[in-house]
C-alpha cells in the first residue's frame, strides 16, 4: 500500500485561541496543506463594545495568507457550502467549539481533535485548569475522531507531561500547547503512512479503527467543567494542600478569590472587598484560629485553613494592581482586622 503525500492531504484547521495557533503554525511551517482556516467571529471589546478583536488564529492565518471562514452558527446554509467547496480531506480541531456532525463528518477522513488532557480523564471546558486543581502529577495532549458526544470519540494518539508541584496552570498550558502541535504533525503523518488517495469509504474506516482505540468508561473519571467566576472562590475549610492546588491551577487566569470582610461586626457592609490570590506557598506551621482569618509575621501574610498557614505571595485587592504580599502590607496595614469569608 503506498501511503498518501502530506500535500496532497487537503486540512481545514478549526480553533480560535493563542493555544492553536501553536498547532496551525506548525502544520504551516510543516508544509502541510492548509486549504482554510475556521475561527470564531471578531469579539466586541471596549467599555461600550465598539472595538472588534480578531481572533489570535485569525490574526496568524491572515499573516500567512490562508483562507478565512467565521460562521456565527456552525449550522449556516452558506457556511456549510463554503466549507464543503473547500474539498478538505482532513479537519483539525485545536481549542475550538461544539461541532455538529455535518460538519465533523463532511472530509473523507474525517476530523481530529487536539485535547489537552488525556483522555478519558478530564473531558470538558477546562482539561488544563482542573488537572491542576485536582493536584495531578501528569497531563497530557490527546487526538481522538470527533463523534456524536463531547470528546469521547476514538483515540489516536496521547504524549505525556509532567506536572511539577510548583508549576500553575500558565506553565502547564504553554507545555500542553507546543506538545498539542507537535502531537497534530505526528496523528497526520501517521493518517497519511495509513491511508491512499483513492481509498473507498469502507477502507477508510476500515483502517480508522485499526490506528484508533476506543475509550474506556470508568466511574473514577474526572471531568473538565467550564470555569465561571464563582467556580474560582476559595473555600478557606479545605486542607491547604488542596487550597494550595486550587490557587495555582487559576493562576494566573482566571484567578482565584475571596471576599474580605471586616471582623467588626459593626462594620457597614460596603467594607467587603474581593482579594484574588496567584500564588500562595506551602508552610508547616499548624492553624491557629479559624480558617479564612490573617496572621502577619516578619512581614508575611499567612491565612489560616483546616490544617496548616498558607503564606500569601502574590495578591490584588479589588481596585488595585497585582503585588506581592510584601507591597500589600505596605499599603493595607490593617489586614489582621479582616478575614477572608468562607461561603
Amino acid at each position: 500500500m503506498s501511503s498518501m503525500d502530506k500535500k496532497d492531504m487537503r486540512i481545514v484547521f478549526m480553533g480560535t485561541p493563542e493555544f492553536a495557533v501553536e498547532s496551525l503554525k506548525a502544520l504551516v511551517e510543516g508544509g502541510y496543506n492548509v486549504v482554510g482556516v475556521v475561527t470564531q467571529p471578531d469579539k466586541p471589546v471596549g467599555r461600550h463594545q465598539e472595538t472588534l478583536q480578531p481572533p489570535a488564529v485569525k490574526v496568524y492565518a491572515e499573516s500567512v495568507g490562508l483562507p478565512i471562514l467565521q460562521p456565527v452558527k456552525m449550522k449556516d446554509i452558506e457556511f456549510l457550502e463554503q466549507l464543503r467547496a473547500l474539498k478538505a480531506d482532513l479537519q483539525v480541531v485545536v481549542a475550538f467549539r461544539m461541532l455538529p456532525e455535518v460538519v465533523w463528518s463532511m472530509p473523507r477522513f474525517g476530523t481530529f481533535n487536539v485535547h489537552a488532557a488525556l483522555l478519558p480523564q478530564y473531558r470538558g471546558a477546562a482539561p488544563i485548569n482542573w488537572a491542576v486543581i485536582n493536584g495531578e502529577t501528569e497531563t497530557g495532549v490527546t487526538t481522538f475522531f470527533l463523534d456524536k458526544d463531547i470528546d469521547t470519540g476514538r483515540i489516536i494518539k496521547r504524549k505525556y507531561f509532567p506536572i511539577p508541584d510548583s508549576a500553575n496552570v500558565e506553565y502547564v498550558y504553554d507545555g500542553l500547547m507546543r506538545l498539542g502541535a507537535e502531537l497534530a504533525i505526528e496523528t497526520i503523518d501517521l493518517l497519511c503512512e495509513k491511508v491512499a488517495g483513492d481509498f473507498d469509504a469502507d477502507k477508510i474506516l476500515s483502517v480508522m479503527n485499526e490506528i484508533t482505540e476506543a475509550q474506556e468508561e470508568s466511574p473514577e473519571l474526572r471531568h473538565a467543567p467550564k470555569i465561571f467566576k464563582e467556580t474560582c472562590k476559595i473555600d478557606w475549610h479545605q486542607k491547604a494542600s488542596a487550597i494550595y492546588n486550587f490557587v495555582r491551577g487559576l493562576s494566573p487566569y482566571p484567578g482565584a478569590w475571596s471576599k474580605m470582610v471586616s471582623l467588626d461586626n459593626t462594620a457597614a457592609p460596603a467594607t467587603k472587598m474581593v482579594l484574588k490570590i496567584f500564588e500562595v506557598a506551602k508552610t508547616e506551621k499548624a492553624v491557629v484560629a479559624e480558617p479564612g482569618t490573617f496572621i502577619v509575621e516578619n512581614k508575611k501574610v499567612y491565612v489560616n485553613t483546616n490544617d496548616f498557614l498558607l503564606e500569601l505571595k502574590e495578591l490584588q485587592l479589588s481596585g488595585k494592581k497585582r503585588m506581592d504580599s510584601r507591597s500589600f502590607l505596605n499599603g493595607f496595614k490593617q489586614v489582621e482586622e479582616y478575614r477572608l469569608e468562607k461561603e
